[in-house]
């Protein structure tokens, strides 16, 4: 529910039952509150007040039209009658009274649910405004209502207009980074460049890796995904390259590994940055002489494949802490693309929420026409720590226990909608990547050692035995040079 601020002269008599509009009156709202009645009773949307127990007072004609439900049936009950399965908005109302701050407390153009008196689910926009006495003291609420159930207000979409919104492949997006992002698809696409594409988890790496392939001239061949990091370190070999009969217990038949069934097309590595060094070198010399050796065979098979790689890892750092291999890093980084992180391109928010609706709709027997207002607002404020694929899965959540042609705020997971802070083990900036427990614990140890050293950089990697360039590195992915850990003075 929503409203504009309340004037400190407004009587109590508002609160009383309403004079008959038939009577003659004074358009004067001071000497005469019935004017109010007779206002709100020539409107279509609908008038109402309750007291400071949140029982109503007045309800107005297009109160009644809308609801279904006669004054007389109302006046005196509690507002939460009209709660059914899945309603809000009254909550927020009783928020505005029991705050005790009119100049504080107040709601605009809320979007609320109600149940009517036929036990339909109303989506509402509603406002309300305190009322208060000359000595500020809350003794009720006038609110307004309208029905938006079947209005589709589009927002802050591009113009609305489906021919605004850039697609590549399953990739939307008009914002600066997505159209960058686009622009080095294209290119890649172009040749058979070896690819590496980073981002944060969710940013959609396999779909950029998919567009690549299908811009291709390999558009026509096998596209190949592996996560690396979903299979068992002394599998992947075996996966990646093949096995004979015989090879190991349980290679009962030979075995085409995945460099094999992309032949002619892509083998896309999703995490590479969880590979053990050995499959590094197997994987370059792979790279070098395109020819794989399966496991427990001698001979070579020739094999045509474009690879491209992906990770959420800064593999620079794993080249200095001796987990990834400089000079499979180097063949591996011919041409690198960065999908952005969705914080940093939250134009693209409600282009996606759509898509992601319209897309997903017909899976769930639903047939969307778009999103509302209030839930684009807290699509918009919402810091998405998983990303494009956090914000696919708020919009399921919307489809499943939603209903109708329009996605609402309150079809929206609770934490989407009320903007709730990243989740405990995060560093704590939104969208960070939650920390593993060795790096929680190194961590730690560097924070201890800043101390220890004043904050002298060159003295603590020093103590740690590391190199001051390897700390900087490592100050920066967890966040602990902003001062706010700081115990002592500003770091030299």
């Amino acid at each position: 529910m929503g409203t504009h601020r309340a004037r400190s002269n407004v009587r109590p008599s508002i609160l009383t039952k309403p004079t008959s509009h038939t009577e003659r009156f004074n358009l004067d709202f001071d000497r005469d509150p019935a004017v109010l009645s007779v206002v709100a009773n020539a409107t279509d949307v609908g008038v109402f007040t309750v007291d400071s127990d949140l029982r109503f007072v007045a309800w107005s004609r297009g109160a009644e039209k809308i609801t279904g439900y006669s004054a007389s049936s109302v006046r005196g009950e509690p507002c939460r009658m009209l709660d059914g399965p899945d309603c809000r908005g009254f909550d927020g109302l009783a928020a505005l009274i029991q705050g005790g701050d009119p100049a504080k407390l107040t709601l605009k153009e809320q979007e609320c649910r109600i149940r009517s008196s036929d036990g339909r689910l109303l989506t509402l926009l509603g406002s309300a405004s305190v009322l208060a006495d000359s000595k500020g003291e809350i003794y009720g609420a006038v609110g307004v209502l309208a029905d938006i159930s079947a209005v589709l207000d589009r927002g802050s979409l591009a113009e609305g207009s489906e021919q605004d919104v850039q697609c590549l492949g399953d990739l939307v997006g008009t914002s600066e980074p997505m159209v960058e992002a686009f622009r080095k698809i294209r290119l890649a696409a172009d040749s058979d460049v070896t690819t590496l594409i980073t981002g944060e988890s969710g940013t959609g790496k396999e779909l950029c890796a998919r567009a690549i392939h299908s811009e291709s001239r390999r558009a026509g061949g096998p596209f190949v995904a592996v996560n690396c990091s979903a299979i068992p370190e002394s599998l992947l070999e075996s996966e990646l390259f093949g096995h004979v009969r015989g090879a190991f217990t349980g290679a009962s038949r030979d075995h085409r590994g995945h460099f094999e069934a992309a032949h002619g097309g892509t083998l896309f590595l999703d995490e590479i940055g969880d590979l053990q060094p050995l499959i590094q070198v197997k994987l370059l010399r792979v790279l070098q002489e395109r020819v794989v050796v399966r496991v427990g065979g001698e001979s070579t098979i020739p094999v045509d494949v474009r690879l491209i790689t992906a990770t959420h890892r800064d593999l620079r750092d794993a080249i200095e802490e001796g987990g990834f291999r400089e000079d499979f890093y180097y063949r591996i980084r011919v041409f690198e693309i960065r999908m952005p992180a969705l914080r940093e391109r939250p134009a693209d928010v409600p282009e996606l929420a759509v898509h992601f609706a319209k897309t997903l709709g017909p899976l769930y027997r639903r047939s969307v026409e778009g999103v509302s207002k209030d839930a684009l607002e807290s699509l918009i404020r919402y810091p998405w720590p998983g990303n494009v694929r956090e914000l696919r899965n708020a919009v399921e959540h919307a489809l499943v226990v939603g209903s109708g042609p329009v996605l609402g705020l309150f079809d929206l997971p609770d934490d989407v909608r009320l903007g709730v802070a990243p989740r405990k083990g995060t560093t704590g900036l939104p969208g960070s990547e939650p920390l593993r427990p060795d790096q929680e614990a190194e961590k730690l140890r560097i924070l201890d050692s800043l101390d220890e050293h004043g904050w002298n950089r060159t003295q603590t990697a020093a103590s740690l035995g590391i190199s001051r360039v390897t700390l900087w590195k490592k100050i920066r992915r967890y966040h602990i040079d902003e001062g706010i850990f700081r115990k002592g003075s500003r770091p030299t």
